[in-house]
């Protein structure tokens, strides 16, 4: 799954989440990228693949519309809505969704990869 344009990088992500290959989105990211999990508190490295395995775990398809996607050289900001929704395997109903703010770096490979995940995109921090 090698990303050549940055604005492939959530349909990339898309067909690696449902396909549920934890490796294949890890692969996606730098190693010291971060995710963040809600305004002011991120996690990087195995806190990152954790945070993507229990979204994984659902076992509920995702999809991305990428809204923007703004490039300067080696750099590229993403902005796309997102829709976690279906049925757990317990039958339990899983609706999420929100406006992801992303950012991705070309590396020395010419391949792009996330540098920052931020599902919460624009949401206002708690107090």
């Amino acid at each position: 799954m090698a990303v050549i344009d940055p604005a492939l990088l959530p349909d990339t992500f898309v067909a690696a989440f449902n396909a549920k290959d934890l490796n294949a989105i890890d692969r996606l990211f730098e190693p010291g990228a971060v995710r963040v999990l809600r305004p002011g508190e991120v996690v990087v490295g195995d806190g990152r693949r954790a945070a993507t395995s229990s979204f994984l775990a659902l076992g509920v398809p995702i999809e991305i519309s990428l809204r923007h996607s703004y490039v300067y050289d080696d750099t590229a900001l993403l902005i796309g809505d997102f829709v976690i929704d279906g049925t757990k395997p317990d039958g339990e109903r899983v609706h999420i969704e929100g406006t992801a703010t992303d950012v991705a770096r070309r590396g020395p490979d010419g391949l792009w990869r996330y540098i920052i995940d931020n599902p919460p995109g624009v949401e206002k921090a708690d107090g």
